[in-house]
């Protein structure tokens, strides 16, 4: 199994510090927030560019969150891709390789028909997929009570080619147990590009500190396929960098349990 480990940057973390933190841990990546104070405009993407490559470091993106792609409403449905579309090009000129981005609907329930929703929103991830830079991989992510959640997210496998951000926070809410979570992860470990691993105790989304929470993430990552290449960002809603060392030791124990194939004894 071939893969990149990073973490999410948070609201208040500057790119800067968070490159010398990645640097001093040992990541491969960061990746950044791009919403808020931090969305594209805020950004000199050669700047952050030449930062990152002076650490010897590769850059991801979390694409802006709450862009609504999948709107009933067809200028705003619009819109929303320009603007996703802009923030990936963004991030490519930073030299970021992949992009995580929500595929949901916020249509008013009541109001509209679920599977028309569906089929906007389907159609919105294969024109993302069509638009953005080729260099930049668009990773969708399992959105709790969203369009497509955990367990209907085949159903997007099936209708596109889009890749897959598996939140294991996400799924933990959307009901699924660790055993679950890893049988998911066989089954669909060709379509999963990239990972949020955001650690819970309960079924909420708490990105706990890496090992913290009760995810078995040896049993989830256990169940990969051998020959899988992806990456791996641990999700820690924290801005102590020591929590994020501390994330990151846990980690490459669980990778070297998996490795070691002794994951289960």
């Amino acid at each position: 199994m071939e893969r990149t480990t990073g973490f999410v940057t948070q609201l208040g973390m500057d790119h800067e510090a968070a490159f010398d933190a990645a640097e001093e841990h040992g990541f491969d990546y960061v990746e950044l927030l791009m919403d808020g104070d931090y969305e594209r405009r805020a950004f000199d993407p050669a700047a952050v560019r030449e930062a990152a490559a002076a650490r010897d470091l590769d850059l991801l993106v979390h694409l802006p969150f709450a862009l609504d792609v999948g709107s009933a409403y067809e200028h705003v449905r619009e819109g929303a891709i320009r603007e996703l579309v802009a923030a990936a090009e963004t991030a490519a000129e930073m030299g970021a390789e992949k992009g995580v981005a929500h595929a949901n609907s916020k249509a008013w329930g009541p109001a509209w028909d679920r599977d028309h929703l569906r089929d906007i929103v389907l159609g919105s991830v294969r024109e993302v997929d069509a638009e953005t830079p080729d260099d930049v991989e668009i990773c969708f992510e399992n959105i709790p009570g969203g369009a497509f959640s955990t367990r209907n997210f085949p159903d997007l496998f099936e209708e596109t080619d889009a890749a897959m951000t598996f939140d294991t926070g996400h799924a933990r809410v959307d009901g699924l147990d660790s055993a679950e979570m890893a049988r998911f992860v066989g089954d669909h470990g060709d379509r999963i590009s990239h990972f949020h691993l955001n650690d819970t105790r309960k079924p909420q989304d708490e990105h706990l500190p890496f090992g913290s929470g009760t995810i078995d993430f040896e049993r989830v990552l256990g169940a990969l396929p051998a020959d899988w290449t992806g990456s791996l960002s641990l999700e820690v809603f924290t801005l102590d960098y020591g929590y994020i060392g501390v994330s990151k030791e846990y980690l490459d124990d669980v990778l070297s349990a998996v490795d070691a194939g002794t994951v289960g004894e």
